[in-house]
């Protein structure tokens, strides 16, 4: 599993109406980005697209979350959970990440991940287990 480091204990805040939008291919390489995925991630264009999506990878994040997103997605469902990223200062961010493989032709060729402000009680909820 990757490490991304340096962490802090610095959470960057995110506002009600934030929306962050990216695709990948079918190996989770970024195909694309929206502005405020940049913004929130404190990375540029430059260092995200054709990165591995788990670029912005918290290491605080349980393992399991993850081979419980890929173990859906590669079912062709979507997957929806609490997620914590790390910007790449090391700050972290919590979101409510949405994410659904993109099919052409009955063949998963990449994937739509949304991602919104998560609920300060599902935050609360999370932080210790995590």
């Amino acid at each position: 599993m990757r490490t991304n480091l340096p962490v802090t204990n610095t959470e960057y805040p995110i506002n009600d109406d934030t929306l962050i939008v990216s695709t990948t291919d079918a190996k989770g390489r970024i195909t694309y980005i929206n502005p405020t995925f940049i913004e929130v991630s404190g990375f540029s264009e430059e260092e995200l697209i054709g990165k591995a999506h788990n670029i912005v990878r918290h290491p605080d994040m349980p393992p399991e979350a993850f081979e419980d997103l890929w173990n859906t997605l590669k079912q062709g469902l979507p997957w929806t959970g609490l997620v914590k990223n790390r910007r790449k200062n090391g700050d972290f961010y919590w979101i409510n990440a949405n994410a659904t493989p993109l099919l052409e032709n009955g063949k998963i060729t990449g994937y739509l991940s949304v991602r919104t402000k998560a609920p300060r009680t599902a935050i609360d909820q999370a932080a210790p287990i995590y």
